[in-house]
């Protein structure tokens, strides 16, 4: 496992964001990027294991539940790294509204899952909910 870690930070995207030698490039409340970008990557990951989920027919699809498998174990290793330099409660509450909206976005594009007015209000409050933790919140970094 240290092998896999030391092989994700020589990753070059990763590594080009904090270079040795110059300090972290941050972004919002002064968390480095590539604590956001390990979310990203964990949030994207969880996306793709859902819309899996949906396609695998409850796990009668090999294929799609293999991917989604693997989808979910990635991005439960990005959360992981996140959670090195951002508090748990906060990771998760960006991690899993911004899956349940890009999930919610998916399920119409991709489904035709149709939402209705008040399921549109409360993607909106959560949306609001996760930019009023990153702005405001000083809990946002360990």
């Amino acid at each position: 496992m240290a092998r896999a870690v030391q092989e994700l930070r020589d990753f070059p995207f990763l590594s080009a964001l904090n270079s040795p030698g110059r300090p972290p490039l941050t972004g919002a409340r002064n968390v480095p990027l590539t604590t956001y970008a390990t979310l990203i990557i964990a949030i994207a990951l969880e996306v793709v294991g859902t819309t899996f989920l949906q396609r695998s027919a409850q796990f009668t699809r090999l294929a799609p539940t293999l991917l989604m498998g693997i989808c979910y174990a990635g991005s439960f290793f990005f959360l992981s790294l996140t959670l090195r330099t951002m508090p748990l409660g906060i990771a998760y509450a960006i991690w899993s509204a911004l899956g349940i909206v890009l999930v919610s976005i998916i399920g119409l594009v991709v489904f035709g899952q149709r939402l209705d007015l008040p399921a549109m209000l409360g993607l909106a409050m959560i949306i609001g909910g996760v930019v009023v933790v990153n702005v405001f919140s000083k809990s946002v970094v360990h």
